[in-house]
């Protein structure tokens, strides 16, 4: 299995970003692009679980004894990997369920997300390896370590970040509406 560390960080993996299918990847590089951002090391690799059973089973048992603290798996279709890495790892699991040609991912989603007691794994929206990226620097950031307190003053930043964007796209849409309208009493422009 090959491991892809950032450039800005090369130490060793601490998230496993694997997939069923390396034609995962356009959907799954949202996830490597969100941990790049945080300076996470991550490694990234095809782990399928119904083609290389034997192998995934191996990734997931020993993950932990590798460093790894979160994986973060994307299938498609049958979507059983993040489910079955679930069962033989002790780290978290991020599901991304990936949409193919048919069903539009409902299937992979309700294969990930319709886990039985005792085996959790946390499942993201459909194609929303963001997201699992962004929860995986937020458990990371759940920590007592250095590393730990770095990310969560980064996620603060972060989502003053969100927050200025947001409130600039409704200064923005205001101004809009305020240019339709002429007399600020709802009476459009030009009348009608």
């Amino acid at each position: 299995m090959s491991t892809h560390t950032t450039p800005a960080a090369p130490e060793a993996p601490l998230v496993g970003l694997v997939m069923g299918s390396d034609s995962d990847w356009p959907v799954m590089e949202a996830a490597a692009d969100a941990l790049a951002e945080f300076g996470i090391p991550f490694e990234a690799d095809v782990v399928s679980a119904h083609r290389m059973p034997t192998e995934m089973i191996h990734y997931g048992q020993t993950a932990h004894e590798r460093g790894l603290r979160v994986i973060i798996a994307g299938a498609g279709g049958a979507a059983h990997l993040p489910g079955m890495l679930a069962s033989v790892t002790p780290l978290p699991v991020i599901g991304v369920p990936v949409p193919l040609k048919t069903l539009d991912g409902m299937d992979s989603l309700l294969s990930i997300v319709q886990m039985p007691a005792g085996v959790p794994v946390a499942t993201v929206s459909i194609a929303g390896a963001r997201n699992a990226g962004l929860l995986a620097v937020r458990m990371l950031a759940a920590g007592t370590d250095e590393l730990a307190a770095s990310l969560r003053a980064d996620l603060l930043d972060f989502a003053a970040d969100l927050n200025a964007v947001a409130a600039r796209k409704g200064a923005n849409l205001r101004q809009k509406v305020s240019e339709v309208f002429a007399d600020g009493n709802g009476a459009l422009r030009g009348g009608r």
